[in-house]
């Protein structure tokens, strides 16, 4: 939901002043971090790459991402492999490409991880917080 986030702050916070000035101060830290993210995608992607995410971001859906209580702690997954979603994250951050990654898991395709990056993109905080509990453990 990253280029949802930004549209609707967009739209809707010029220039309100409320009462709530703490969390529209919140959510514009939120917006400026989901615009940096664009920002440093950017010159990276192909059109057809970005419109791809944008279409998938307001869509909200993950095909091949799910969560089911009882599999894999009810997080969310990659349902062809069981693998969970802040995996993928910690080994890309700990490895750095995603060739590796197709490399030392043959049973999941790129399509796949481009899911899951997505699924991160939107859930950035759920999968933080994954990841740092499995790290304090």
């Amino acid at each position: 939901m990253l280029f949802l986030a930004f549209f609707q702050s967009a739209q809707t916070g010029k220039g309100k002043i409320t009462n709530e000035l703490s969390s529209d101060i919140l959510e514009a830290d939120h917006v400026m971090d989901a615009l940096r993210q664009v920002e440093d995608l950017l010159p990276a992607l192909t059109r057809a790459e970005l419109l791809r995410m944008v279409v998938q971001d307001l869509d909200g859906a993950f095909p091949g991402v799910e969560s089911i209580p009882g599999v894999c702690g009810g997080e969310p997954r990659l349902a062809r492999a069981r693998i969970p979603v802040w995996v993928l994250e910690q080994a890309r951050r700990l490895e750095g490409s995603e060739e590796e990654l197709l490399r030392s898991c043959p049973m999941i395709r790129a399509d796949d991880l481009a899911n899951a990056w997505a699924y991160v993109r939107s859930h950035r905080h759920e999968i933080e917080e994954q990841i740092r509990d499995r790290e304090s453990a």
